[in-house]
């Protein structure tokens, strides 16, 4: 989930007064003292050529004062010029080799260079000079996150505060390795007292917005992104925050939750509308289709894992030319196979939204589809820039955009059917024959027997992220746990045992013993899919539902008990158990949930019988046939260029089969 950007170390030393004693030197350095104050008051203007001159005359007045090349290396670093900043800096060394701010700001250089391993080795250097430098220790700690090595980052923002108790980035920082680490109650502590030095730190109030969502506390994580949104309007993806949390809230109602997200277009398309330009592309509505495709998830992630098989159908699609916008700083595993279905590439996590913007134009691409939503890194500023002439939304993200420049929407008749939730979108809804494909790992287990015939009793699972286990979810899940004094619950995907405290208060106030859960931790892939073999039922979290955990699930042999709401993020599991006939364990309200559990637990031999079959039920299903998914996106593309050639506004398109295909070709 997104926050705002860690804030880094900064180091300049300012001119101090000269130790000479040979009057023709005292006279350079004092002059050269005086050039240096010029330029560090050029620099505090903005003006770092003007202050690079200042820097330049005050080294060839006295090039053995250090302080002149450490102040012209900050000139040079902060204009990009990165090497020739490092031989300032090497300069001031020689000039003194006990220099530590040389020695700090060399570390700098290498961070924005990439040299990590270098950067440490200035720092550490920077350190052993001057002990007491909390500047430094903060920058330590910084590349040790940045580089995945927490628990060393930790100690060195932990030894910075010994220095500076008041040093109000290293609690901030602090608080995100935590929060990364796992440990995330004592993240909260940091991010608040980071708060507490500085209470109109947006940043951090973002960060501990998301810190406590992760403690299921959705109520605080609401009040914090708003506190931060209320000093930063300007930061969209704090607000993309905010309504991926009251996505998850129960208590937000269906016409709150619509209320909330077309707030977001009102705060910022309007001020994006002088940016918006007419379209050159040729109306021509029959000539193939530039189609680009805006992630940050073209690696190991659940939407590449859905991509993956439609991409690959695409590609082979003459009609189409598909261009990636690559919305992360490095790629994963996954990122080469899926690089080589598209005819062009571009990585554009550096570039600002206006930058992304003209990329696309200059491109010439036709329909843009937004694969995030409101997810981490995602771009929908660009989307409401008008970037291109028709743009979607897909996959990424269970519910509207609220930009009127998002012209549709994509899913299928089990997640939005038709005619249900069209008012919780500000876009036209387009139905495929499935929203997204399933396809499974290679290497699962094979389905096993139903536990319950050997154990005694039922043991009911859920494998879904913390963060979706609701108040809510837990009350569910305990009414029917209540009901069944003999079943047991396995929870998958844990934090560790200082993490549960939350949960497990939960249950215990709804009266399941802790003896009765099971809690797992995170696990890679293949142990995962195993634990399957332990669970007869899962239960699906409330209101934001599961979707690839479902799919694992089902894979192995194991329906989801689903409560279909009113929302988009609720009818997740309910459009997946759609796809394959299996309306007996989708419940339309609370009582009708438990009543379906307890049928199951007492038909145990239906059930067993119906987990041997599951996996031939994909083989007929639409989430087993990326390529007719792929033909339905192909054909609902055609669409709606054509209308938009036709100067036709966007309307709802159903190409969900054959015949509806058939009636959506005919424009009105």
């Amino acid at each position: 989930m997104g926050v705002l950007e860690r804030l880094k170390g900064a180091w300049r030393t300012r001119p101090e007064a000269s130790q000479a004693t040979d009057a023709p030197a005292l006279d350079r350095q004092q002059r050269a003292l005086q050039l240096i104050a010029a330029g560090n008051a050029h620099e505090d203007a903005g003006d770092c050529d003007a202050a690079l001159r200042c820097y330049d005359a005050a080294v060839a007045v006295a090039p053995r004062l250090a302080r002149a090349h450490l102040n012209r290396g900050n000139a040079l670093l902060a204009t990009q010029r990165l090497d020739d900043a490092l031989a300032a800096y090497a300069a001031a060394l020689q000039a003194d080799p006990n220099y530590a701010a040389a020695s700090f700001n060399m570390g700098n250089a290498c961070v924005q260079l990439g040299r990590h391993e270098a950067a440490l080795g200035h720092y550490r250097r920077a350190i052993a000079l001057k002990p007491d430098f909390p500047q430094a220790e903060l920058a330590m700690g910084n590349v040790l996150d940045d580089t995945g090595r927490q628990t060393e980052a930790v100690e060195h923002y932990e030894r910075a505060i010994e220095l500076a108790a008041d040093y109000v980035e290293a609690h901030y920082n602090l608080g995100l390795s935590l929060k990364v680490a796992g440990r995330t109650a004592e993240a909260a502590a940091s991010l608040r007292r980071a708060i507490e030095l500085r209470p109109d730190y947006a940043e951090a109030h973002a960060s501990l917005g998301s810190t406590l969502e992760d403690l299921r506390d959705l109520t605080g994580a609401q009040a914090s992104y708003r506190r931060a949104l209320e000093l930063r309007p300007d930061a969209a993806l704090v607000h993309s925050n905010l309504l991926l949390c009251l996505s998850h809230d129960d208590s937000v109602g269906r016409d709150a939750l619509i209320a909330e997200h077309r707030a977001f277009g009102r705060r910022f398309e309007p001020q994006l509308r002088s940016q918006w330009r007419k379209h050159e592309n040729s109306r021509d509505p029959q000539r193939p289709l530039h189609v680009g495709f805006v992630s940050p998830d073209l690696r190991d992630h659940a939407v590449a894992h859905f991509m993956a098989p439609i991409l690959e159908c695409l590609s082979a699609d003459r009609t189409l030319v598909l261009h990636a916008y690559y919305n992360h700083a490095s790629e994963g595993r996954a990122t080469p196979r899926l690089r080589g279905y598209f005819q062009q590439w571009r990585t554009v996590a550096g570039l600002t939204d206006e930058a992304l913007c003209d990329s696309i134009r200059a491109d010439g691409i036709d329909v843009l589809i937004d694969l995030s939503g409101h997810t981490s890194e995602n771009r929908l500023l660009v989307f409401a820039r008008r970037a291109a002439p028709v743009q979607a939304s897909w996959i990424g993200y269970p519910g509207t955009t609220g930009l009127e420049t998002m012209d549709y929407y994509i899913a299928d008749p089990h997640f939005l059917p038709p005619g249900d939730l069209d008012d919780q979108f500000t876009e036209k809804l387009v139905h495929l024959p499935a929203n997204a494909p399933f396809l499974p790992e290679e290497n699962a287990p094979e389905v096993n027997g139903l536990p319950a015939t050997a154990n005694g009793f039922i043991t009911f699972g859920s494998f879904n992220r913390p963060t979706k286990i609701t108040r809510s979810a837990v009350a569910l899940w305990s009414r029917l746990l209540r009901e069944l004094p003999d079943a047991r619950m396995l929870l998958g995907a844990m934090p560790d045992e200082s993490e549960l405290g939350r949960l497990v208060e939960w249950f215990a106030a709804e009266a399941i013993a802790r003896e009765r859960l099971d809690f797992r931790p995170r696990c890679d892939l293949p142990a995962y899919l195993a634990l399957h073999h332990e669970v007869d039922l899962c239960l699906d979290t409330t209101p934001y539902t599961g979707g690839t955990t479902t799919n694992h699930a089902l894979w192995m042999g194991v329906p989801t008990l689903s409560l279909a709401g009113r929302t988009p993020a609720s009818r997740q599991g309910a459009a997946i158990l759609g796809h394959l006939g299996l309306q007996e364990f989708v419940a339309d309200d609370a009582e009708a949930f438990v009543a379906k559990g307890v049928h199951w637990a007492n038909h145990l031999a239906a059930l067993a019988q119906l987990r041997s079959g599951l996996r031939a039920r994909y083989t007929d299903s639409a989430i087993r046939r990326p390529d007719v998914i792929a033909q339905g996106f192909s054909a609902a593309l055609r669409i709606m260029w054509q209308r938009w050639c036709a100067g036709l506004p966007p309307q709802t398109i159903d190409v969900s089969n054959a015949a509806a295909l058939q009636a959506g070709a005919a424009l009105d």
